[in-house]
């Protein structure tokens, strides 16, 4: 054991940790899970109760917000530990069945929702007829890879904002194609749910298709996608530029090549974080500069910036089953209808599912609505 514990708290430097508590004060589950960063950093430290791995279910519970990291007064990165002892239960076989599905479809079939490989387009049927999307996989090139996403090519409400992105980009003239058929899981939530093999594999895979195609810049629509890409994958040899689509978007509108026709009337907007886009990389502005030049009446939550409220979605927890009375989505929903918002405007495909499935578990579909930005920056610039 004294090995194991050793290793444990060399690889996360957990010798640092001084028991403040401030990561277990900001985690969004704690409150409602067992799980308390600042008792597993301890655990760490002395080696207890690793052998028991297994039984501690509410490792599964972490939605990844990095909330514990950046309250850390050491700098210690307390969700890594969480991570880490997740690839120890994967190891051992002791993994929720629905995550053990996600796993097995994104190893066969490149999705964690299961989608066929040769249906990862049909999100394009709906487009109009005349537009020609690029597709790199058939020849030809673009200044931009439009890399769209496992949850957008699969889920018909997010295919929408996936259709409404395209339409966008093309009606600014930018330049951009996608991989088809042949795009493939980024491996973000994979890695978060402890799975480091399985990420390695599509990371390598990922890498090796776009130094095929020559891509060099890519734009993508879920910050979960943005994050790894730019973050992780250079880690193991993919260099790229990568953007979250609010970035182009907010250039646009700055160079005039999207304007705005809309004005404020008396519905007001406010716009929630993404764990991915704000405390993960800083994307706090862009958004926001979107939604008042398209002209909306937009106030802020009293959660906000890098202390706004995780939906729920990260880390894996898209694909579990939670208690319906201690879910985060519905918490952070219950902040919205305090504040009395009419809509909650998202920039994270996984944020605008939490929320979509917040409401209509409430039934207060008449009092709020959730749109992406990029569904409401379509409806202020007009017919596109």
């Amino acid at each position: 054991m004294a090995s194991q514990e050793t290793a444990m708290a060399d690889q996360f430097d957990l010798y640092g940790c001084y028991q403040c508590g401030k990561c277990t004060g900001g985690c969004p589950v704690s409150l409602k899970s067992r799980l308390n960063i600042r008792r597993l950093m301890i655990e760490g430290i002395l080696g207890r109760n690793l052998e028991h791995l297994s039984e501690r279910l509410e490792l599964w519970d972490c939605t990844t917000c990095k909330t514990c990291t950046l309250r850390c007064p050491r700098g210690l990165q307390p969700m890594d530990l969480v991570i880490g002892m997740r690839g120890s239960l994967v190891e051992e076989g002791h993994i929720p069945k629905t995550l053990i599905e996600a796993m097995e479809n994104s190893f066969k079939h490149g999705n964690p929702w299961g989608k066929p490989k040769n249906k990862r387009t049909e999100w394009t049927k709906e487009l109009p007829e005349d537009l020609k999307l690029k597709d790199f996989s058939q020849g030809d090139r673009a200044e931009y890879l439009y890399f769209v996403g496992c949850t957008a090519a699969s889920d018909p409400r997010i295919q929408q904002i996936a259709r409404a992105l395209v339409l966008t980009l093309q009606h600014a003239g930018v330049d951009f194609g996608f991989l088809g058929n042949e795009e493939q899981c980024c491996g973000s939530e994979i890695r978060r749910m402890g799975e480091s093999g399985l990420f390695e594999e599509l990371v390598e895979k990922n890498t090796e298709r776009f130094g095929t195609y020559q891509i060099e810049r890519i734009v993508t629509g879920c910050p979960h996608g943005f994050n790894v890409l730019k973050n992780e994958y250079p880690q193991m040899g993919g260099e790229f530029q990568v953007f979250h689509y609010s970035e182009i978007l907010r250039d646009l509108i700055e160079n005039g090549k999207l304007f705005s026709k809309g004005q404020q009337n008396g519905s007001t907007i406010a716009y929630h974080d993404s764990c991915y886009l704000g405390r993960y990389n800083g994307v706090y502005k862009a958004p926001r500069e979107i939604l008042d030049k398209a002209g909306t009446k937009r106030v802020e939550l009293a959660r906000k910036g890098e202390n706004s409220f995780c939906c729920g979605g990260g880390g894996g927890m898209m694909w579990m089953e939670t208690n319906p009375n201690t879910r985060i989505n519905n918490q952070r929903l219950q902040e919205v209808l305090d504040a009395q918002i009419d809509t909650v405007a998202t920039a994270c495909p996984y944020c605008l599912t939490m929320f979509d499935d917040a409401i209509r578990s409430k039934a207060v579909g008449e009092q709020v609505q959730v749109l992406d930005i990029v569904e409401i920056l379509e409806e202020k610039t007009g017919d596109l």
